[in-house]
């Protein structure tokens, strides 16, 4: 058999033939190799956020940093200088009551001192300030004092009545009562928290109350979420 003459037209035509659907079969893996790498990223942003709004809807839990309270009595202490107090007289009652009931519910102590009746002897007996923790235990008739020390709360910058920026610093510690040294403070942990998370925010968007109520609301959580497990959101303000 006679081998074509690979100048001859045909061949020449079968030639251009081949080349042309060379060229077409490249472009069109070319074009189908942009389709798929546009397609990903397409689809890769979408993917992202679902990503990251299932973690930002789902609690991360977490573990107590105090689980001594499980099994014993317990009381709450906040202290606070009088400048404090005197700007915002209602807090250390709020966060006396509501850590304390907070801590009943929450955690597996057997019995406690509620916040009213903590409010009541601090009242009645002003020296409880000077005892020390082993004997306002004792007086109290617990085996746990959750001590509070409350060093900074204002909801404004000094200087600067007009906008928003509260901020909340306390000391937390535990003294154990029916321990060896019932005077020496277990767990010291500083807390802070702030309210408004943004700020530019003014007397005529929110009100003083609101801003107060969740400055102090959230320091409440902070403390209160040291002694038991519990869930807080991904991306969490406080």
């Amino acid at each position: 058999m006679t081998a074509p003459d690979p100048t001859s037209p045909q061949s020449a035509l079968d030639a251009s033939r081949s080349t042309r659907r060379a060229r077409a079969f490249g472009l069109a893996a070319l074009a189908a190799g942009l389709l798929i790498s546009l397609s990903g990223c397409n689809l890769v942003a979408p993917i992202g956020g679902v990503m990251e709004n299932i973690k930002r809807d789902t609690p991360v839990e977490v573990l107590a940093e105090y689980e001594g309270l499980s099994g014993k009595s317990f009381a709450v202490v906040v202290l606070a200088d009088r400048v404090i107090q005197a700007e915002y007289p209602e807090v250390v009652a709020r966060l006396t009551i509501e850590i304390a009931e907070r801590l009943k519910k929450e955690t597996t102590a057997t019995a406690y001192v509620p916040g009213k009746r903590m409010l009541q002897y601090q009242f009645d007996n002003p020296r409880w300030i000077s005892m020390s923790a082993g004997d306002l235990g004792k007086a109290l008739g617990v085996e746990r004092l959750v001590y509070v020390e409350l060093l900074d709360y204002r909801l404004n910058d000094p200087g600067n009545a007009y906008l928003w920026k509260g901020v909340a610093r306390a000391n937390v510690s535990v003294a154990e009562i029916d321990g060896s040294a019932p005077d020496d403070l277990r767990l010291r942990k500083p807390l802070a928290v702030r309210y408004p998370d943004d700020d530019g925010y003014g007397q005529q968007d929110m009100q003083r109350v609101l801003v107060n109520t969740e400055l102090s609301r959230r320091m409440i959580d902070r403390v209160s979420w040291l002694f038991y497990k519990h869930e807080e959101k991904y991306d969490s303000k406080y």
